[in-house]
């Protein structure tokens, strides 16, 4: 089962707008985002918790198995840099991260195709 989700407004109104234009309309690898949207709470921008992961929010996670912690940022996709943990909202992992507050977990995919869970530590 998948943990709630909170998306605010304004998040949701550009998200929105950038899936409706013809560069992203009809790509199926955003069908994931579009079902997280579809199934997420909305919130005014101006009461989105602060503890809730919001594009340009960084948050701190751990995996659950190896302990490791580490932090992203979940970005647009023109300002997504890996080097500097800035995952795009546009990636599998930025539209699983959505919405997300701390204290929640998520099964995870890592790009080599392992299954990992993350836990929402804290969003900064």
């Amino acid at each position: 089962m998948k943990p709630e989700i909170t998306v605010s407004t304004d998040d949701l109104e550009r998200l929105e707008g950038l899936l409706s234009k013809p560069p992203t309309r009809n790509r199926s690898d955003l069908d994931g985002l579009r079902a997280e949207l579809e199934r997420a709470l909305i919130v005014d921008t101006d009461e989105l918790p602060a503890d809730v992961i919001a594009i340009n929010r960084r948050a701190r996670f751990r995996e659950e198995h190896s302990g490791r912690e580490y932090e992203l940022t979940l970005a647009w996709p023109h300002e997504a840099d890996a080097a500097l943990g800035r995952v795009s909202i546009f990636s599998p992992a930025g539209s699983a991260l959505l919405g997300l507050s701390a204290g929640q977990v998520i099964d995870w995919k890592t790009p080599e195709g392992h299954a990992i869970q993350l836990r929402v530590l804290t969003v900064l």
